[in-house]
């Protein structure tokens, strides 16, 4: 199983950049208060539990930490969604989705054609 990891500072946000270098890493962008959102968020949670230890997994909470998700923007030139979801390898997103199409088997599939 995964762990899931809260990112709460700009400073964590350049650490996940660094260790995509040496394994794939996700970022699931959150908004606590969409109902989208949620389902999304179960998806990602239900992926993380069968997932190996293999991937580093990362939460923003888009409202609590827009700074972060501006950043992720601004890094990645990929416009802001919620919910969002990034994989990164080698500090470049080589695949990334939102809304509905967040789905266990979406991310499994991305992280086996990594």
């Amino acid at each position: 199983m995964a762990e899931l990891n809260d990112l709460q500072s700009n400073e964590q946000l350049e650490q996940v950049w660094e260790r995509s270098a040496g394994q794939p890493v996700l970022l699931f962008k959150h908004s606590t208060t969409c109902p989208i959102s949620a389902g999304a968020f179960e998806e990602y949670q239900t992926f993380l539990n069968s997932a190996d230890d293999k991937v580093d997994a990362y939460l923003i909470k888009v409202i609590e930490n827009r700074d972060i998700s501006n950043q992720i923007e601004a890094e990645t030139n990929i416009k802001h969604e919620s919910p969002q979801i990034f994989l990164i390898q080698n500090r470049e997103v080589i695949w990334n989705a939102s809304h509905t199409n967040i789905t266990a088997d979406a991310i499994t599939s991305a992280l086996q054609q990594a």
